[in-house]
């Protein structure tokens, strides 16, 4: 059985190809204007590229940001519920999921990939991996070497706004006052962990947590968020893709249930 799943996020689209619960193909490419053809060409290039044809796969589950956008998918499911699916998919025993995404951030409580509670930041892009991309950007440095800058400091900055919008005039204020671009960098990485961090206390997260998006991928961020939680964190080796491997998960799960289903009857 093939299934797809196509997490369709504000800044990048990722589509998982599950082929008997097993993880085959995947792909990663920025979303741009148009949710839906990033969606299709990234869909089209993940069956040329494990040999398939469209009569191969069986439903395709959207999640996402733009999962309503898409209009070949069969179903949608919550990105909240694709990625506890996901998670629990790799890591059975984790407890809490902290996801931090382009466009907003979430702390997610579960129990056996069962949702049992969750917290989001969909209204400000403060704690965002756009966030961060505008601060690179003023820092003058690829978001990719931001981690590896922060990392080097032993000085964070002290960062006194949160904002996305005047994230460069904050920074360029702290280099006219003389401060280290390495420590700039790691101020902003400790200020989002610190606002995360909050976030996860609230939702009573103290063990067992699995941290994904792409965010996960700066080393920074994640040392800055053990930090403040004072726990080591469980990080795929692909930590943007969990949205999509839980969406992708759906059609083994409605397989299962509709099996169930017709042994009771």
């Amino acid at each position: 059985m093939i299934s797809i799943g196509i997490d369709a996020g504000a800044a990048t689209t990722k589509v998982v190809v599950l082929k008997d619960m097993t993880m085959i193909g995947w792909k990663v490419c920025p979303t741009g204007f148009d949710f839906a053809k990033a969606a299709r060409d990234l869909y089209e290039e993940v069956l040329v590229d494990e040999g398939l044809v469209v009569r191969d796969v069986g439903l395709i589950y959207a999640t996402g940001y733009g999962k309503n956008a898409i209009p070949f998918a069969g179903r949608t499911v919550s990105e909240i519920t694709a990625h506890a699916r996901g998670v629990f998919f790799l890591y059975p025993e984790v407890a809490g999921i902290i996801d931090i995404g382009g466009q907003d951030s979430k702390v997610i409580v579960v129990d056996h990939g069962r949702v049992q509670d969750f917290l989001m930041n969909d209204k400000c892009a403060a704690g965002t991996g756009k966030f961060l991309e505008y601060s690179a950007k003023a820092l003058e440095v690829s978001i990719e070497e931001l981690g590896d800058l922060a990392l080097t400091s032993n000085n964070p900055a002290k960062i006194s706004s949160m904002c996305t919008v005047f994230a460069e005039s904050e920074v360029i204020s702290l280099r006219a006052k003389g401060y280290a671009k390495k420590d700039i960098a790691a101020g902003l990485v400790v200020s989002i962990a610190q606002r995360i961090a909050v976030m996860a206390k609230r939702m009573g997260l103290k063990e067992n947590v699995a941290f994904v998006g792409g965010v996960a991928k700066n080393r920074a961020m994640k040392a800055a968020l053990e930090a403040e939680l004072g726990l080591k964190l469980y990080i795929p080796d692909l930590p943007q893709i969990t949205g999509a491997l839980g969406a992708a998960l759906q059609q083994s799960r409605a397989v299962k249930s509709s099996s169930t289903q017709s042994k009771g009857s």
